[in-house]
């Protein structure tokens, strides 16, 4: 068997050290890295099935030029002498790069490089302006230096941990298991505030569920308690720390704790209870993401959550600071490279100082001296037709960005646009002119930065397939074809990595924590050997700031005006991730175990709504807002605010019907950051009628589009099951099933349509319809795709003496269902998750379905009571 490589998961920025270990040319063993100090060897059950996702399925093996498959040459000369020709005609500033925190830390140091010391533009951003840079900009607001003041040692010395906007025990699992340790280990205390009642509530301590949009509000608040109550830090405030002229006063001016409760929507003692035990707590981490950073107001949000921090003087200790944690594996490692458009490199920005010791460092012939167009705003300039030419790389904007119908217009009408991906048809790659084959996760070889800073190696234990490249020798190709072979002279990732950690220490007399310097003089061994590194120590422990005078800075941050329910969109929209899936499911949407979770894309709503709105449970919706609509299978949530909604962010033009979020919300963006807002928007839900359900399953995984209003397709083991909803004749879904033996019942009756295609002995497809009746489970079937012999009795959809249905799938790790977890609980008056953990393997392994598990106790406890009553 093949030794074991320490790499790092693709997924999120908790960046977890994974061991994988080869067992063909396209399989992998994947388990923890129990080195690793970002996660000692736990996994969450998308790192666990990595190995589901490593095939070929799909994947883009060649450059292709329009439809028509290109040579390497051919395809690299057409980018650089389109690239050459733009600018010629329109400056620099008519092209433009969009790239992603899934790139490596090299690549994206290329990339920007590419950009801004050589085409002269700043015009390269990245899909991580969509989920952190308000953190960024509030950090720099605050602190001189986007620098993130935590670790996750923090989280285990912490006696109060505060999450706000975070459902962290679905986003970030590992965290929040962490979080669990230390609650078990030293009592801690946990509050979670966000307007959803998600699991990660389910076993804290309190809940605050604000009205989307009050967190300023909520913080300010907090803030004037402690002034009031004493608990600042007025030596720490007068060493360490300025405050801008009025502060105080604002402070002290409209934050008392009713008012404060009033803008918050939340009962004043509820309020109190949380300022009481905040301001008793000097351990204290507040942990927030993209409920805070997702705002047009998300830069005030988080300067108003590390003003606490700094008036109470919880920071630079054991325990104590405000924690953004990223979405993106490197979303770190870009912000350290200047992949943002908004900063320089090295984590300078366009000050004339900087722009001039970039330049002496890159020899470059045209740098940037600007910031670029942020996201949001690039793609506006191209579908106003001031961006003629756009690369984007290893992401997916036509899905991602908000308002995503007009991003598919720009991205239609520009003259010339360059995808570089691992998959070969997305909803942004059917408007590339050329199409690039990148290096996938398992292939690639470089770095990436954790949310808390520490620098990790991603190793390569796959061959490259086809002729796929890595990102980096993609974009140097390009730099050399046109014009600028020396500046980009690399022969391997090492040689970037040394030249970025050296840019990092040039002529850094101390003024940035950036500093790199030990490591840019490393050999290529030393490199390929690197174990994981937190650089910049334990930040502002000394009480010193990256700022000219050497001290924090309080930011004046006032609470937006929370905007009442519209006639024509009474409901407000949010939007955010489940727990088993990854951005848009290029990746987790092959890995069969990964799909069950959350099968369809889901409008979550308040039960009390939905009766005013006449829509039941599972009925299908359209969620519409000013922007576009889209169609959504409907859950009924109690953890749902009355009067908003939720949906998920993943589902695509290329498997599903519906589910399209990236349609609704609006582009409107924080000032500051230039972040979208994507947790409130105003939108209108209503019941859409269907006369007939049912479910198709196909061998393989070859797409098909199938004539109805609702279709969904999951990833099964041995093919794809697709869930269908419609109007009119459902028989012209026979269509899409394959050739073979057909064997066929109907029921007139209940409208009722059952056939199966059998070819040499294996079930190659079945359709079930019905117009009345009740669908049979999908399990039993799809395990039918790789059984020999297969008869007319599959239609039965049960074969003699097998399981009972095993319901929605919960542990998704252990494959385990609902009813399988209800029936443990009442037959072996299982008491707690531990035990069954003990009895049945659930939550054993990553723990992200703990809270589901202890849901499901409580509710199992209520039925007791209410029977012994």
């Amino acid at each position: 068997m093949a030794e074991p490589i320490r790499t790092t998961c693709a997924y999120c920025g908790v960046g977890c050290g994974i061991s994988a270990t080869p067992t063909g040319p396209r399989s992998v063993v994947i388990n923890g890295d129990a080195a690793h100090p970002a996660n000692a060897g736990r996994l969450c059950s998308k790192g666990t099935h990595l190995g589901e996702t490593v095939g070929l399925t799909g994947r883009l093996l060649h450059p292709m030029v329009g439809s028509r498959r290109a040579s390497w040459d051919k395809a690299l000369d057409l980018v650089a002498k389109k690239f050459r020709e733009t600018i010629a005609r329109h400056g620099p500033d008519s092209v433009a790069f969009y790239v992603s925190g899934q790139l490596l830390t090299e690549d994206y140091y290329v990339a920007n490089k590419l950009m801004k010391g050589f085409i002269g533009s700043a015009n390269i951003d990245t899909n991580s302006r969509l989920c952190m840079s308000s953190a960024v900009a509030g950090h720099n607001r605050a602190f001189g230096e986007d620098i993130v003041p935590a670790s996750y040692d923090d989280l285990d010395e912490a006696d109060l941990i505060v999450l706000v906007g975070s459902n962290t025990a679905w986003c970030h699992p590992i965290v929040y298991q962490r979080i669990q340790a230390a609650r078990a280990a030293r009592g801690t205390k946990l509050v979670v505030i966000d307007p959803r009642r998600t699991e990660t509530c389910e076993d804290a301590d309190q809940h605050l569920a604000v009205k989307p949009g009050a967190d300023v509000a909520l913080m300010n608040g907090l803030l004037a308690w402690c002034v009031a109550e004493g608990m600042t830090d007025p030596a720490f405030l007068g060493d360490s720390v300025t405050a801008p002229d009025g502060f105080w006063d604002h402070i002290g001016t409209g934050h008392d704790l009713w008012t404060t409760a009033k803008t918050c929507d939340i009962a004043p003692a509820l309020l109190e209870q949380f300022f009481r035990l905040f301001a008793a707590t000097p351990r204290t981490v507040t942990l927030f993401s993209q409920g805070i950073n997702q705002s047009i107001r998300g830069t005030d949000q988080v300067n108003a959550i590390i003003n606490v921090h700094l008036a109470t003087g919880r920071i630079g200790k054991p325990g104590a600071a405000p924690f953004s944690i990223t979405g993106q594996p490197n979303a770190m490692g870009g912000r350290e490279v200047g992949g943002l458009a908004s900063t320089l490199a090295a984590h300078m920005d366009f000050a004339a100082d900087n722009v001039a010791r970039v330049g002496r460092f890159w020899a470059a012939p045209t740098m940037a001296t600007k910031p670029g167009l942020k996201a949001v705003d690039l793609f506006r300039a191209i579908g106003e037709g001031r961006i003629k030419a756009l690369w984007v790389m290893a992401t997916n904007p036509a899905v991602s960005l908000p308002d995503a119908g007009r991003v598919r217009e720009a991205l239609e009408t520009c003259p010339f646009v360059v995808v570089s991906d691992i998959i070969a048809d997305t909803d942004t790659s059917v408007h590339a002119d050329v199409r690039l084959p990148a290096a996938g996760w398992g292939e690639k070889d470089g770095t990436v930065t954790n949310s808390d800073r520490t620098i990790s190696r991603q190793r390569p234990f796959l061959t490259l397939p086809g002729e796929a490249q890595p990102d980096w020798w993609i974009v140097t190709q390009v730099a050399r074809r046109m014009g600028w072979r020396n500046a980009f002279a690399y022969d391997r990732p090492a040689d970037i990595w040394r030249e970025h950690a050296r840019l990092t220490a040039y002529q850094n007399d101390g003024a940035r924590l950036l500093n790199l310097r030990a490591w840019a003089t490393i050999g290529n061994d030393a490199y390929d050997a690197m174990e994981p590194f937190r650089w910049g120590g334990t930040p502002f422990a000394d009480g010193r700031f990256p700022t000219p005078d050497g001290k924090a800075r309080l930011v004046l941050t006032k609470q937006m005006e929370v905007q009442a329910p519209l006639k024509d969109w009474p409901m407000t929209l949010n939007t955010g991730r489940y727990r088993d899936q990854w951005h848009t499911m290029t990746r987790t949407g092959l890995a069969p175990k990964l799909a069950r979770h959350r099968e369809e894309p889901l409008v979550e709503i308040h039960p009390r709504d939905a009766q005013a709105l006449g829509i039941g449970d599972r009925d299908l919706a359209q969620v519409q807002t000013a922007q576009g609509s889209s169609l959504f299978r409907v859950m009924l949530s109690q953890g749902q605010r009355v009067g908003e909604i939720f949906t998920p962010i993943h589902w695509t033009d290329q498997v599903s019907s519906g589910g399209r979020t990236g349609l609704l919300p609006r582009p409107l963006v924080d000032p500051h950051s230039g972040q979208p807002g994507f947790k409130s928007t105003p939108a209108s839900v209503e019941r859409v009628a269907t006369e007939w359900k049912g479910f198709l399953i196909l061998r393989g995984q070859e797409p098909v589009k199938l004539p109805c209003l609702w279709s969904t397709k999951i990833s099964v083991p041995g093919g794809a099951l697709y869930e269908v909803a419609g109007n009119g004749d459902a028989a012209r879904l026979e269509a899409c099933l394959p050739k073979g033996e057909r064997v066929e019942a109907i029921d007139q009756t209940r409208g009722t349509r059952r056939v199966a295609i059998i070819r040499e002995g294996k079930l190659a497809g079945v359709l079930f319809i019905t117009r009345t009746g009740l669908l049979p489970s999908r399990d039993w079937l799809i395990g039918q795709l790789s059984v020999e012999g297969v008869g007319a009795s599959v239609l039965a959809a049960r074969g003699p003496g097998s399981q009972p249905d095993k319901g929605a799938t919960i542990c998704v790790c252990f494959d385990i269902g609902l009813n399988q977890i209800v029936a443990a609980i009442r037959e072996q008056q299982l008491v707690d998750v531990p035990a069954i953990g003990k009895a049945i393997g659930a939550g054993t392994n990553c723990g992200s379905c703990r809270p589901a598990l202890a849901n499901l106790l409580k509710e199992s406890r209520q039925e007791t009571l209410h029977a012994a009553e």
